[in-house]
């Protein structure tokens, strides 16, 4: 995608001792998603000749063409091996590639989000996340920064604020705005890796991060009081195929099944199969308390109406 790495990036003076760092990370890898790729040919320390660094960067760029970003992401989100270190290597790794794929891109894109999340304090203001402030976290992988927002990534910050003003989380996953960033990247792809997009698209990517996981736990916390309250109304089952349930799904199940959910879903955002699951099982639990509403009112007018015809034979 890209033939060149930015010479603005901080250099890592042993490549040999880089390989050996990351490592570990790519063996874990191999066995977590079961890569068919030869066994490892370099131990924990590789040599500095030649031959043996081209060897080592061969074998980790088979397992880089087969590994995905999914796999990338749920891998880290969830190994104790995932640490600042780590990343800052798995970084360094990705960013001194010669030649770089749009795979790389976007596995870049989210370690850059990951380091992020892992040395920024938890308790920040999204007020405080500025451009100056990601670039300084950065700067050990990205070198020092004074980010200047170039032209073409303007649209980021509306995209930014249509995201915020969302109110459920199919609005964000079903409204645009997602698609939007993306194609802001995929867009100007030769661009990316220059250090102040990447500053900008990390800031960018950590800010939608924060809003989906807003939104998902409050639908999350929406369909428990549904729930709640279908119960105290004695409602047993609700119709939940549009969600992948049965058209009788009872209640008490689908409040395990979402306490569940909250485990499941403490990972990146992403538009997969479960949180569609999620968003329809609101718009569900949404139309069962709408019409259990209207059930009392339509039977006081029909016993109304029952009262009115006898009294009218009489």
């Amino acid at each position: 995608m890209t033939p060149t790495t930015p010479s603005s990036l901080p250099a890592f003076d042993d490549h040999a001792a880089l390989l050996a760092a990351v490592r570990p990370i790519y063996c874990a890898l191999v066995r977590e998603f079961v890569v068919d790729v030869p066994a490892c040919p370099f131990e924990e320390v590789v040599s500095d000749s030649p031959e043996s660094i081209k060897e080592a960067e061969t074998w980790l760029q088979q397992v880089d063409a087969q590994i995905q970003v999914h796999q990338l992401r749920q891998f880290l989100q969830t190994t104790p091996l995932a640490n600042e270190i780590v990343l800052r290597h798995l970084l360094v790794h990705h960013l001194h590639k010669p030649s770089k794929s749009t795979s790389d891109r976007d596995k870049t894109d989210f370690l850059l989000v990951q380091y992020f999340s892992l040395c920024a304090p938890s308790g920040m203001e999204d007020s405080d996340i500025d451009l100056d402030y990601v670039a300084q976290v950065l700067e050990p992988v990205l070198g020092p920064q004074e980010p200047v927002l170039p032209a073409w990534l303007k649209p980021l910050e509306a995209i930014m604020q249509s995201a915020a003003r969302c109110k459920r989380l199919s609005e964000l996953l079903h409204g645009g705005t997602l698609e939007q960033g993306r194609k802001l990247k995929s867009d100007n792809a030769a661009h990316f890796f220059e250090p102040s997009a990447m500053v900008a698209f990390a800031r960018f990517s950590f800010m939608i991060r924060r809003i989906f996981f807003r939104l998902m736990h409050d639908d999350l916390n929406a369909i428990q009081d549904g729930l709640r309250e279908l119960e105290r109304r004695n409602v047993a089952t609700i119709d939940c195929r549009r969600a992948q349930f049965s058209a009788e799904e009872p209640v008490g199940r689908l409040r395990m099944i979402c306490q569940s959910w909250k485990v499941m879903f403490h990972a990146e955002y992403s538009s997969g199969q479960p949180l569609r699951m999620l968003v329809d099982l609101r718009a569900a639990v949404d139309d069962a308390l709408q019409n259990g509403a209207k059930k009392p009112q339509a039977k006081g007018a029909a016993a109304a109406s029952v009262r009115t015809t006898g009294a009218s034979k009489k």
